[in-house]
């Protein structure tokens, strides 16, 4: 099976030795020819994953059209801000192949999900998504995953499922695209807050009644959006709110951690400037999205007014007795 991931960011190279681990024949691919250049010549990402060799027997490639040649299952795993322009130029050479996307996230010009920008560009039903609580560093590390792949075309579940399935990676199939996207943007927004209450030395309690409350808050713009609330209660839901929620391995909760201990401003952008935080733009293009549809929530209203219009931290007290 050829597998072609977009994307050699952490989470597109740990994916390429997971389906290497399944006897598939990856090619992951890149337009920074800077990254292009020292994947290809010292087989290391220095700037995601500076201790992991990439395989060999993966192929790593720049042209878009050569990367796409006879290719089975083409991974999305690149930032959201991207993905409509890479997207647009796979058009070109689409072959009716299954597309499966990493990314997440909420673009920040049309308020879409990263299934309806492909489905943009490229008018198919051959598309899916994977989402779950995995970290690339643990990934790479051959240790037990779980990830649920939402699809509407059951070819392309069955693709997905063969491609990544084994006894180190359990995958759990859904039609619910909608649920799997807004929990996975919404956990990285959920995390900030999360992050926030452990930098103000909120005690255990208070943080579980914080995370108790957005999982039925998140749970509720999934029945809203029209998804499935029962994807609340799988890998891409509780599993993956958890696990970005509670490690310092989460970019979103050591931003949130940074807010909470009132870390001086300058250090906070720099480390925005330096690291990619979906969390805090997803949450700039909720917080529009649901108010052009006149949606009420005070979770992404009380972490709107703190983060962006830097309003006390105290507004979180309301939220939690709320």
């Amino acid at each position: 099976m050829n597998v072609t991931i977009l994307g050699t960011g952490a989470y597109g190279l740990a994916l390429s030795k997971r389906f290497l681990m399944n006897n598939c024949n990856v090619t992951l691919w890149t337009a920074i020819m800077d990254e292009y250049n020292m994947i290809k010549n010292e087989r290391i990402n220095k700037q995601v994953l500076p201790t992991y060799y990439i395989d060999d027997r993966i192929k790593i490639e720049s042209d878009l059209k050569e990367a796409l040649l006879n290719v089975n299952l083409i991974v999305v795993a690149i930032p959201i801000k991207y993905i409509g322009n890479v997207i647009k130029q796979v058009s070109e050479f689409y072959n009716g192949a299954s597309i499966c996307i990493a990314s997440k996230g909420i673009s920040q010009d049309e308020f879409l999900f990263p299934y309806d920008i492909v489905k943009k560009s490229i008018d198919t039903d051959k598309i899916g998504i994977i989402s779950g609580g995995t970290f690339a560093v643990d990934m790479i590390n051959d240790i037990p995953l779980g990830l649920v792949a939402a699809s509407k075309d059951d070819e392309t579940l069955n693709l997905i499922d063969r491609c990544l399935k084994n006894d180190l990676l359990k995958i759990e199939k859904s039609n619910d695209i909608i649920g799997a996207e807004i929990f996975a943007t919404m956990k990285n927004i959920v995390a900030i807050g999360c992050g926030i209450i452990d930098g103000m030395n909120y005690p255990e309690s208070s943080k579980c009644l914080f995370f108790t409350k957005c999982f039925n808050d998140i749970s509720d713009f999934v029945l809203y959006f029209g998804g499935d609330k029962n994807t609340a209660y799988t890998y891409a839901g509780i599993g993956d709110l958890f696990l970005t929620c509670t490690s310092l391995k989460s970019r979103n909760y050591t931003l949130g951690n940074m807010i909470g201990k009132k870390i001086d401003v300058n250090e906070i952008n720099k480390y925005l400037e330096n690291t990619t935080v979906e969390g805090y733009y997803a949450l700039l293009s909720f917080y529009e999205l649901i108010h052009k549809k006149n949606i009420n929530s005070k979770l992404i209203d009380t972490l709107y007014m703190i983060i962006y219009n830097k309003e006390p931290l105290s507004l979180l007290d309301e939220y939690l007795i709320s």
